[in-house]
């Protein structure tokens, strides 16, 4: 099982960028598709991205073209790069191992 840690929220002003990143152990990050989700409050998870072992990825509508999935699959480390961010972003961010493993969330505040 491969535990999951993300890092790199804050509070970020529209039109700002942040850089999320989610620290895996346990081994076996490399083999499986990683993702991100978010939660805002009062409403369900959406899946933000996803990115393949192979580096495959996939946006949702609502993120393409401002965000960026990555990983480094040496250092055991998935990111999100974020840009243009908008108030509407605005979530818990967490990432996923698989689809079965989940990490604690990292808190994104877009305000002025």
């Amino acid at each position: 099982q491969v535990q999951l840690v993300e890092s790199g929220g804050g509070l970020v002003q529209p039109g700002g960028s942040l850089r999320l990143s989610c620290a895996a152990s346990g081994g076996g990050f490399s083999m499986k598709t990683m993702a991100w989700y978010r939660q805002a409050p009062g409403k369900q998870r959406e899946l933000v991205a996803t990115i393949t072992s192979g580096g495959t990825t996939n946006y949702a509508d609502s993120v393409k073209g401002r965000f960026v999935i990555s990983r480094d699959n040496a250092k055991n480390t998935l990111y999100l790069q974020m840009n243009s961010l908008k108030p509407e972003d605005t979530a818990v961010y967490y990432c996923s191992w698989g689809f079965s493993s989940w990490g604690q969330g990292t808190q994104v505040t877009v305000s002025s």
